[in-house]
Formats: C-alpha cells, structure tokens, sequence
C-alpha cells in the first residue's frame, strides 16, 4: 500500500496542479506541502497540524479521506515523536480527571431530566420510609401493665355553681 506522501504527491500530479496552486487553494505552506508529500513530518511540531492538513489536502485533491487518515494514523503511530498525543500536564490523571471528562460528554438535556426523576424518587422513598417508620413505633409499648386505680376513691369532682332551677 503506498504511503500518505506518495499518495498525496500522485493524485496531485494525475491533477496537474502545481505546489504552488495547491497551496494557494489550501493556504497551506508550500514547505509544509512539501514535507507532507516527502514524508517529513518532523517539519511539524504537533501531530494535529499533520492531520488538518493532510485533510485538506486529500479533500481538495479528492482522494478517500477517512482511508488516507487511516494510514496517516499508523504512520504517525511508528514514529517517536509522534505517536502518542503529548500530555498537557506531568501529573498523573486521577479519578476526579476521569468524572470531569465523563461529565462533559453527558447530554444536559437529557441528564436534567433523569437526574429530576431521580430526586423525586428518592425523596418519595424517604417519605414512605418515615411515614412507615412513624406508624410501626407504639408509644406505649415500652411502659408495664397497670391497672388504673383512682387516687381518691368515692369522691367527685365539685360542680363550680349548680344550675338554676326553673319554678
């Protein structure tokens, strides 16, 4: 299989465009062009750069792009510099890292709505809980049995003015 450089150097000749036109549609560098159909991808200093305009140029020179990206990956992936992309920090990622990037691919829209439904739910248990937690305690269940004997016996309560008497 031929190489994304040797690709990109044929269809641009079978075109008979010249480094100069392809970067004057591309507004790519014609050193960058260069390097890119030589192979040299040290010219760049980030693989980014080399995938855009590789791209660009197999989209204007109309070539598969999502094949000629497919080689360009395992090209990239045999060289030091670029094979792996470059951390932005030396810290190690920890697992506050990992949430944050889960939580930035989380649709809002739909993570509202079910995170709502969740709260109602929880609170709707929470109340069930209570209510049943309140019905089964027996307030006098920890008192002894007793039989009810009146502290004077016999005696009534007095009547504070007896009623009048119709004649």
């Amino acid at each position: 299989m031929a190489t994304v450089a040797e690709q990109l150097r044929t269809a641009r000749e079978a075109r008979k465009l010249t480094v100069n036109e392809v970067a004057d549609t591309t507004k790519i560098r014609t050193d960058h062009i260069r390097a890119l159909e030589a192979g040299d991808f040290n010219v760049f200093t980030a693989p980014v750069y080399i995938r855009g305009f590789v791209r660009t140029y197999a989209t204007l020179l109309k070539l598969d792009v999502p094949e000629v990206m497919g080689t360009l990956d395992k090209e990239l992936g045999q060289t030091e510099k670029f094979a792996e992309p470059p951390s932005l920090s030396t810290e190690r990622r920890g697992p506050l890292d990992f949430i944050m990037l889960q939580l930035t691919k989380v649709d809002w829209r739909k993570g509202v709505a079910v995170l709502s439904a969740a709260v109602i739910l929880l609170i709707l248990f929470i109340v069930i809980w209570l209510v049943r937690r309140h019905h089964a305690a027996n307030p006098l269940s920890g008192l002894t049995p007793a039989v009810y004997k009146p502290a004077r016996s016999g005696e009534t309560l007095p009547l504070t003015n007896p009623p009048a008497r119709k004649k």
